[in-house]
């Protein structure tokens, strides 16, 4: 068996492989808590950060807190955003620190998310001489839903002092440990959600021709929608339309009257988000109106994409390079029609979000993202704050003199 890239202890700064990270991610996986609810975590934030004398400002966009570091001499200033929020999950997994939360599980690596920036801010307070400038630790809430950067963004987060540019990293069981994904330009799918009614006219089952089906009108929407992607669409822009919902009906023999569905829509190219909005809405109406139905159709744009600036994406290349062990560990092909809300700071600021390889197939640590009974190799904590410090380093190099 081929053995996945590493980090070695070497490679690993002393100080850091003696943090509590995984003491801190398992506390935090024992109490998850859902978006804008996260008292109990920011409360364990703001202890740790008082404990160790670090600035920081504590209910920001209700849970969120921002810690302010600054080196020994001035420079610019980088921000490094973790998510805090979990997921209604109810977990599955028989551990000694799982989920105390009934219905609610860390079941997307965000405790892990906020245990690395904990690590961080710890490392980069007993070490000011080796950074210029001030760093900027962003603990944010309600990444999952309903989102935590825009509210967070308007308090200011970014501002007093201005922030050059912000780097992020997600925990990612689609790679293996020891390895980083890491993608200039687009990396990450926006997320754009729908829901419709659709209105026809119901009736006895064995009558159908004194009525208008909406099961039958729903249908044919559900499967005229997937031409948006397969005829309207340039065939090199990625694109993914999904129906996750659709509801009709109450007994065999009646025939709906109305039909309702909600889905969703990912796209890399954000030139793209009008284009399949009112493509959508003009194939739900046709269907409708050559059935004689009606609809009632909600349509928003939940994320943009997640784009990275190729500088700032060259920047945490370079630091991962340095501290992977082997070539192969760097992974460019990392892109997902999955979302996240760290595109609004890449909207704002320039910036680089990557993929930390979690997964362990020797240990059983396999399960995907949002699974009840996903884990993640712990032993990635440790890597994660040594490519966030090394991206301090070298981004806020102090000057010769």
């Amino acid at each position: 068996m081929v053995s996945s890239p590493s980090c070695t202890d070497t490679q690993i700064r002393s100080d850091i492989q003696q943090l509590d990270l995984i003491a801190w991610r398992r506390y935090l996986h024992q109490y998850p808590e859902l978006g804008f609810k996260e008292h109990l975590t920011a409360e364990f934030v703001d202890q740790q950060l008082t404990a160790w004398g670090i600035e920081h400002q504590t209910g920001i966009a209700k849970t969120g807190i921002v810690a302010t570091i600054a080196g020994d001499c001035p420079g610019p200033v980088l921000a490094i955003r973790a998510d805090m929020d979990a997921l209604p999950i109810h977990e599955e997994n028989a551990v000694p620190y799982r989920s105390r939360h009934d219905g609610v599980m860390h079941a997307c690596g965000h405790d892990g998310h906020t245990a690395i920036a904990l690590g961080t801010a710890h490392y980069l307070a007993q070490h000011r001489h080796r950074f210029a400038g001030t760093v900027k630790l962003i603990f944010q809430p309600a990444e999952e839903s309903p989102g935590g950067a825009q509210p967070m963004i308007a308090a200011g987060v970014l501002q007093n002092p201005q922030v050059d540019a912000i780097i992020g990293l997600h925990l990612w069981n689609n790679l293996p440990v020891g390895t980083v994904g890491v993608k200039s330009g687009s990396l990450m799918a926006a997320v754009d959600l729908f829901e419709c009614t659709i209105q026809g006219k119901g009736g006895h089952g064995a009558m159908p021709h004194q009525t208008t089906d909406a099961v039958v009108v729903s249908a044919q929407i559900v499967n005229a929608l997937q031409t948006i992607v397969a005829r309207t669409m340039n065939p090199l822009d990625a694109a993914v339309v999904t129906i996750g919902q659709l509801q009709a009906g109450t007994a065999s023999n009646v025939i709906a009257d109305t039909g309702f569905m909600s889905g969703t829509v990912r796209y890399f190219n954000p030139e793209l988000a009008p284009v399949i909005e009112v493509r959508l809405q003009q194939i739900i109406t046709g269907v409708c109106q050559s059935w004689g139905a009606t609809s009632d159709c909600r349509y928003w744009h939940l994320y943009p994409p997640v784009i990275n600036d190729p500088d700032m994406a060259d920047l945490v290349r370079s630091v991962a390079t340095s501290v992977i062990e082997t070539p192969t560990g760097i992974v460019p092909t990392c892109q997902t029609m999955g979302g996240e809300d760290m595109s609004f700071f890449l909207q704002a600021v320039p910036g680089c979000y990557f993929f930390l390889g979690s997964a362990n197939t020797e240990r059983g640590l396999t399960y995907p993202h949002h699974h009840p009974q996903f884990d993640f190799d712990e032993t990635a904590l440790a890597t994660g704050v040594e490519i966030f410090v090394r991206c301090v380093e070298k981004f806020c190099k102090p000057s010769v003199r």
